[in-house]
């Protein structure tokens, strides 16, 4: 039994079931704008599984564990919360139903770099992971492209991408208004709220180890000196999330107040949760025995 039976994030939508999250985004999208124009957001979705499954033309199936259809998701649905909670607070002036449609893209493809391409039968996806965010965005001006977005619309998502690379200084990223840098700050904030509150994302940490050593990502000996840098990693994360993308985080906890009537931002929750438990982590052998969740 939990600690005073306390609603968790993992208990709103089961994140191991794509179509489930798709639908928790749609119901999501449509308290504030028409269904109709959720249309192409599922098409888009589709097209995305299929990628990712090895059914898209000159596209691999997507072999990086961590990298995987489950961490596009968790960004996906936790982009689509602080888009909620953002309307939710902002009532009368809302996101433009375009612009969504666009982040929401964006934050579903944000890291198909690590797909290969048929002609890249060299390793995994993983030895892309450096320049993996340039791949992305020439793989989704192409999608776009042919789907008959508008080069605006391009842009933008290119924009909002390009929020997600480690270490960009999002000041030179030539943003068109207020509005596409909010989004864009929202989705470099979702990546990593998706990925971290996720259940089994300490687990999933030993996957990345090995994307980070093929990828030519230095600083980690081991599975274990990775696991243990995770919670410096995370503090240095979150400076970044208060600064360099001004605190869009807190949307969240309107979206969860308004409709689960939880006053609390369950992501950091997790997150917090989770950091603790790697505290108790003091050697690999430990390392092996506790971190044994099904991923």
């Amino acid at each position: 039994m939990r600690q005073n039976d306390k609603i968790q994030l993992v208990d709103l939508v089961d994140m191991s079931e794509p179509f489930s999250v798709l639908e928790e985004v749609k119901n999501n999208f449509i308290y504030h704008y028409h269904i109709g124009e959720f249309l192409v957001i599922r098409q888009v979705f589709r097209d995305f599984i299929d990628l990712m499954e090895g059914r898209y033309p000159g596209y691999q199936k997507c072999n990086t564990k961590f990298h995987d259809i489950q961490h596009a998701t968790d960004a996906f649905l936790a982009m689509s919360r602080l888009i909620d909670g953002y309307n939710i607070k902002n009532y009368r002036r809302k996101f433009s139903v375009e612009n969504v449609k666009v982040a929401l893209i964006a934050a579903l493809y944000h890291d198909v770099g690590y797909v290969q391409k048929v002609e890249e039968t060299q390793g995994t996806g993983a030895k892309y992971t450096i320049e993996h965010v340039d791949r992305s965005i020439e793989f989704i001006k192409n999608y776009l492209s042919k789907n008959s977005f508008s080069q605006r619309d391009i842009q933008k998502a290119v924009n909002m991408i390009s929020c997600t690379e480690i270490r960009k200084d999002v000041n030179k990223i030539k943003f068109s208004d207020n509005e596409e840098k909010t989004l864009g700050f929202m989705l470099a904030t979702a990546d990593y709220l998706g990925q971290m509150s996720s259940r089994n994302y300490l687990e999933k940490l030993v996957f990345l180890y090995y994307e980070f050593k093929e990828g030519g990502v230095t600083g980690y000996s081991s599975e274990y000196d990775l696991v243990k840098k995770t919670k410096d990693f995370y503090l240095s994360v979150r400076k970044e999330l208060d600064t360099v993308y001004e605190k869009v985080y807190k949307y969240a906890t309107y979206h969860f107040k308004k409709r689960y009537k939880i006053n609390e931002n369950l992501y950091l929750t997790a997150i917090n949760r989770a950091m603790e438990y790697l505290q108790t982590i003091t050697s690999p052998e430990e390392m092996q025995a506790k971190l044994r969740r099904k991923v």
